[in-house]
């Protein structure tokens, strides 16, 4: 299991309610369920995913978060709804960001951090949008359509008064690091936030 989700899974508690907005295989969805007794169904758009997900016993919709939106889930029907690598890639993050926390108490998040310094030389250098391991596509083909850094993140949840309950940074290897945690912004690969109303 990559690190961030290791790190997500000890966030949640057990016998929660969980939704997972792009649950991918249903890896993290398929271990809440056995070690931690949770409730947990998930949305993936990608059908080989989904098959994978009923593979491994996942409860599994498959939805297009930017064609359907959530509004046939009622409020505060899950403990905790988790969208990992995925809120830059839908229309509108920041509806994305406040439906999560209409049908969700608690959301986890995660997204790559375009302030990564990397990044930053990747484009002082080249001149050109970058391309790495944890970002492997080409300007023109990118799923990533929101560009954010974890300043950008805190300031929308400033915005729309959405309380930080833990941050955390991992590398493009998914591992935590003490010198990632000294400037997140800077040298954070990949931000996980647990966040609330």
């Amino acid at each position: 299991m990559r690190a961030d989700l290791e790190i997500i899974r000890e966030w949640i508690r057990p016998e929660s309610h969980v939704l997972d907005l792009g649950c991918g295989d249903g890896t993290l969805l398929a271990y809440l369920s056995e070690h931690k007794k949770v409730q947990g169904y998930g949305l993936e758009i990608d059908s080989n995913n989904i098959t994978e997900c009923l593979r491994k016993g996942v409860s599994v919709i498959e939805q297009d978060l930017d064609v359907k939106d959530l509004s046939n889930i009622k409020d505060k029907s899950f403990d905790v709804v988790v969208m990992t690598q995925a809120l830059q890639a839908v229309r509108h993050p920041d509806i994305m960001l406040e439906e999560m926390l209409r049908i969700g108490k608690e959301c986890i998040i995660t997204f790559p951090n375009f302030g990564y310094w990397r990044l930053r030389f990747y484009l002082l250098q080249n001149g050109r949008m970058p391309v790495s391991k944890t970002l492997p596509y080409t300007w023109y083909n990118t799923p990533n359509i929101h560009l954010c850094t974890f300043k950008d993140f805190e300031a929308l949840c400033y915005q729309k008064n959405i309380h930080i309950l833990k941050r955390t940074v991992v590398d493009n290897e998914h591992r935590q690091r003490w010198f990632n945690k000294v400037w997140p912004n800077f040298l954070g690969q990949v931000a996980i936030y647990h966040v609330t109303r």
